[in-house]
């Protein structure tokens, strides 16, 4: 089996980068069969948008401080773990943004799209499903949209609900709401198209990110899931994506 190796900056998983290297040799994206990462989640997140449209699967190995998404750092036979590994196929959101001057954007999401204020002052958001108004104003820090595998990440930092992976779900939450302020957000299917608007966007501007990519001074977002972009992750037999 054929890996590349690739790690985030910090000391720990460059020297196992090495020792990985040295040990199942190293090969170029293109020639791999699998891409392995070492590191923590979101250096998982940033493998996954830099080579997603060469359709190879991701085994992440856990060098960051959480590692949800990542397997144990613990391995005894890579090529054997990689052989018997579960497949979990992630489907990115797709985002399709506008800002004050009616400029668009559009990126993929693997973990969640989140709307945020720019300054000190609240963002007033209405919330559309599906073209049909749900939430006339909230009022809030923020609100996000995230697939089931990036619902351990900042959605549960903002006490949002964690996915299983396959339950085909979307986590809709907020950030901070101070109003309605018992709204503890809602679980959607992933058929669904959701649309954020912000209202007074010219005194109460609002930023726009899809994973680490960050636009601003947004007007409205469109958030969908797409089978565009899709990537299959692989997990130790031995671990329980699930638990």
């Amino acid at each position: 089996m054929k890996f590349h190796f690739t790690s985030s900056s910090s000391i720990e998983a460059k020297n196992a980068e090495k020792k990985f290297i040295s040990k199942y040799n190293q090969y170029t994206p293109n020639e791999a069969d699998v891409i392995i990462p070492i590191g923590g989640d979101g250096f998982l997140l940033k493998c996954l948008h830099d080579y997603n449209n060469l359709n190879k699967s991701f085994f992440g190995i856990n060098y960051g401080s959480v590692g949800f998404l990542m397997n144990s750092n613990n391995l005894e036979n890579l090529s054997e773990t990689v052989d018997i590994a579960k497949k979990t196929v992630f489907k990115p959101l797709k985002m399709k943004a506008i800002n004050n001057n009616g400029d668009t954007f559009e990126s993929i999401a693997y973990n969640e799209v989140s709307l945020m204020r720019q300054t000190h002052q609240t963002a007033k958001v209405q919330i559309k499903i599906n073209d049909t108004i749900r939430m006339d104003l909230l009022v809030c820090d923020g609100v996000l949209v995230s697939t089931a595998a990036g619902s351990t990440a900042y959605n549960l930092s903002a006490h949002g609900s964690i996915l299983p992976l396959d339950s085909d779900l979307l986590a809709l939450t907020p950030i901070s709401a101070f109003r309605p302020r018992r709204w503890k957000g809602a679980l959607l299917s992933e058929k669904n198209t959701i649309e954020f608007i912000v209202k007074d966007f010219n005194d109460r501007p609002a930023s726009i990110t899809a994973d680490n990519i960050e636009f601003r001074d947004i007007k409205s977002v469109n958030i969908s899931s797409t089978n565009e972009n899709k990537c299959i992750v692989l997990f130790d037999s031995n671990h329980s994506m699930e638990d």
